[in-house]
């Protein structure tokens, strides 16, 4: 029985690179958290000591458009090929993808390229036509957070916090949630697969927390893309977070940690409106679940700012989960803008604290 289960563990092992990767930023994480993939490129090239190339000629993946219906395969596969040029010319071959959607777009095109040649060959066609570019395909394709597990123990060994609470020496309660085109897509490029996911519940056992496992544990965020962008289907949307959120409310999680940006959004703002809505809050003393990126989690834990790395952008407020962290910060800072600019103070909810 041990020999079957470890013989299912290991395929859903991958292959990460060590060092020297093409960076691909994602478009909706630029905008809902501006701060995060700066976090992210200083993880690594200032505490990993890693080479990470980060393109300013490359262009959004277009999955939205794709997955909303707008955008035809053809036309992405192309878009796709480009990137791969871009990563040619700079002379990487390990690309490493920020968002999770893209990078089930990423793995969807070079399955059909795999299983069906002629279309990497039409794609050629295409890419040549219309930039006069040619590419190859990269060695290691990863998502942004399976390089964080990746050196998870060498991140751990430079934390100066850790996933306990100060106040009681206990673990802090973690939920993970991988958005959904990271492994349910495709299970096998996935650390753990869709059924046992083990890249974000790698960086809570490392770090020291504790994992908090609960009935909806692998249910979607909700997002979905048409669900959110037409207006007269995001009750579809709120409705699969408030399942998850009412589902791990009686394990009293102190956390949530995501991979997927879409999935840190929604998770995050529809705590708000479902407070507007219901009057009902998650999480301690009606402040909420505070929902973290994993890139997020670990530049907290390594000592950096919360709020030179946007967590004010966050709309559960991430004051409570400081001061278990034993994290000081300046409340006067939190919104100012560079060079100490004054950006405004937002109004404050009417049901949910901040």
């Amino acid at each position: 029985m041990n020999i079957k289960i470890n013989k299912i563990w290991t395929s859903y092992q991958k292959e990460i690179a060590d060092d020297h990767f093409y960076f691909a930023r994602s478009c909706i994480r630029q905008n809902i958290f501006p701060a995060a993939e700066n976090l992210y490129l200083n993880i690594l090239k200032n505490e990993l000591k890693k080479d990470i190339y980060d393109d300013a000629r490359q262009t959004t993946c277009t999955g939205i458009a794709y997955h909303s219906g707008i955008t035809p395969f053809e036309t992405i596969m192309t878009v796709v090929a480009r990137q791969f040029s871009l990563m040619n010319e700079a002379g990487y071959e390990n690309f490493v993808v920020s968002c999770v959607t893209s990078f089930g777009i990423y793995v969807e095109v070079l399955e059909t390229w795999k299983h069906f040649p002629e279309t990497e060959q039409r794609t050629r066609e295409a890419l040549k036509r219309a930039t006069g570019r040619t590419f190859m395909i990269p060695k290691n394709l990863v998502h942004a957070s399976d390089v964080i597990f990746k050196f998870r123990k060498e991140i751990a060994s430079k934390l100066k916090f850790s996933l306990i609470n100060q106040n009681t020496k206990e673990p802090l309660r973690v939920v993970d949630h991988i958005g959904c085109h990271y492994a349910k897509i495709f299970p096998q490029e996935g650390i753990g697969g869709a059924e046992y996911p083990y890249v974000l519940a790698g960086l809570i056992d490392q770090w020291g927390g504790q994992q908090v496992d609960y009935p909806e544990r692998r249910h979607c965020c909700g997002f979905g893309f048409r669900q959110y962008l037409l207006k007269s289907n995001r009750s579809y949307s709120v409705t699969n977070s408030k399942l998850k959120l009412d589902s791990m409310q009686p394990y009293k999680p102190d956390l949530i940690i995501a991979n997927c940006p879409g999935c840190t959004f929604f998770l995050d703002r529809w705590q708000y409106v479902i407070a507007e809505m219901e009057g009902k809050t998650y999480g301690e003393n009606g402040y909420g679940i505070p929902v973290l990126t994993y890139e997020e989690i670990a530049g907290l834990l390594l000592g950096y700012d919360p709020w030179d790395i946007g967590l004010q952008i966050h709309q559960v407020a991430v004051e409570p989960l400081l001061e278990k962290l034993g994290i000081s910060c300046n409340s006067d800072k939190k919104f100012k803008g560079l060079n100490g600019e004054d950006i405004g103070i937002p109004d404050k909810p009417d049901v949910l604290k901040c």
